[in-house]
């Protein structure tokens, strides 16, 4: 009969926590720049005023769209960003207003939806799952990163770290 308790709480606990989000709003990961766009459109409370607000970055000709919410004055956000790698969306960024919604609220809401962060400092509580990783960061930016382009991102740098990264690591291990 323990066992079974066990198991039922265990099921319950399960069910109660979602997937985490593939994006924020109708804005998803993945999608395209044109898709973006439209999305944007039709949302106000990111404040896209158009192409005014997309630049392309000339030394890796990827596409970033900043969007600023002055244009949208009861929008929870304050600025958003939407970085594109190969015209997909992979990376997602929103400055929350600090003036309408607290940083405890968002991280409360995010733990009873998701459970508790797979990581967590005094600087951010980081969620990841094998497609999404979604952290709430201080003083109140909630991102959403594709998990698998910024995995091989990260492998295609293959930046050293510098002495002082290393010399911090073995500090640490010495603990």
């Amino acid at each position: 009969m323990k066992h079974l308790v066990s198991l039922i709480a265990v099921l319950f606990v399960s069910v109660s926590v979602f997937a985490l989000p593939s994006g924020f709003s109708s804005i998803k990961l993945g999608m395209s720049v044109d898709e973006v766009k439209s999305a944007l459109k039709k949302e106000p409370q990111f404040g896209y005023r158009g192409e005014r607000d997309v630049s392309l970055s000339p030394s890796d000709g990827q596409v970033l769209i900043e969007t600023d919410t002055k244009y949208a004055p009861y929008s929870f956000l304050e600025r958003c960003w939407f970085q594109f790698s190969d015209g997909k969306l992979y990376t997602i960024i929103i400055n929350l207003n600090a003036e309408k919604i607290d940083h405890y609220s968002v991280f409360s809401t995010l733990c009873e939806k998701y459970g508790n962060p797979d990581e967590i400092s005094p600087k951010k509580s980081l969620w990841k799952d094998n497609s999404v990783i979604m952290s709430l960061e201080k003083p109140l930016t909630l991102k959403y990163v594709d998990a698998k382009t910024f995995s091989s991102k990260q492998e295609s740098s293959n930046v050293d770290k510098t002495a002082f990264e290393k010399s911090r690591d073995e500090f640490l291990k010495g603990l």
